[in-house]
């Protein structure tokens, strides 16, 4: 099967529901299964199960690096939300993305600050867990520390690669008034209705960010007319 490279995801909105969450619903919603793309996200593991290439969302690790500070006192983390910050500061003016020699500094630092939080925040004693199945609990700044270490290109990959976001807030508010309507509501009295509710609001999301305001895009869709930037994609 051919591949689908969304260039111009910014540009759609699909919601789907399904009864669990995780590859399942993904695979059954049929897009990252053909996705090869860049794909931003919060590191929520399923993700990873997708042959594609990754960007982490800096603005959960800024999130949790403040944390990290307030909570923890780890040093180290104040100083990587600066520079994580500076650098997005640095693309923003560069208008796209980093030179090749900028990005090289910039990785330069993020590499000396990680080995001295290395020293601040160090992994658990494994001697004290010989015989025991399992990983040895981590702290939330260890996890925090080990997930920016092993996913450095995906930390990092906004600062080289201009399609990239620093963060994926798009996604995020894509689906916040959606979560909300499920809190509300709890759930739907059907799957069916369910279905409605995801069609129309992918509908009015993605006309929206099409230029297209809630009013128009309703009374083109009972006109039984299709809105301009739709024809013109398919052209």
């Amino acid at each position: 099967m051919k591949k689908t490279r969304f260039t111009e995801s910014q540009r759609w909105t699909y919601y789907y529901p399904h009864a669990k969450r995780g590859t399942e619903a993904m695979d059954a919603i049929g897009i990252l299964p053909n996705f090869d793309g860049i794909l931003c996200h919060d590191h929520w593991k399923p993700y990873y199960t997708y042959d594609c290439t990754h960007a982490l969302c800096n603005a959960h690790h800024l999130r949790e690096l403040e944390r990290a500070w307030e909570q923890d006192h780890q040093a180290w983390a104040k100083q990587m939300k600066r520079l994580l910050e500076e650098i997005n500061s640095a693309v923003d003016k560069s208008g796209t993305h980093l030179s090749p020699a900028d990005a090289k500094r910039y990785r330069k630092k993020y590499k000396t600050l990680l080995r001295k939080a290395e020293l601040e925040c160090p992994p658990p004693d494994e001697t004290k867990h010989v015989g025991k199945r399992g990983r040895i609990k981590r702290s939330k700044a260890r996890n925090l520390l080990e997930r920016l270490m092993d996913y450095e290109d995906d930390v990092l990959r906004f600062m080289e690669n201009e399609i990239v976001p620093f963060t994926n807030n798009l996604g995020e508010n894509d689906i916040r008034m959606t979560k909300v309507q499920q809190k509300i509501s709890g759930c739907f009295r059907s799957m069916d209705g369910a279905y409605v509710f995801c069609r129309i609001r992918g509908y009015l999301s993605t006309c929206r960010k099409n230029g297209v305001n809630p009013s128009e895009a309703l009374r083109l869709l009972f006109a039984g007319e299709i809105p301009d930037f739709i024809d013109e994609c398919a052209e």
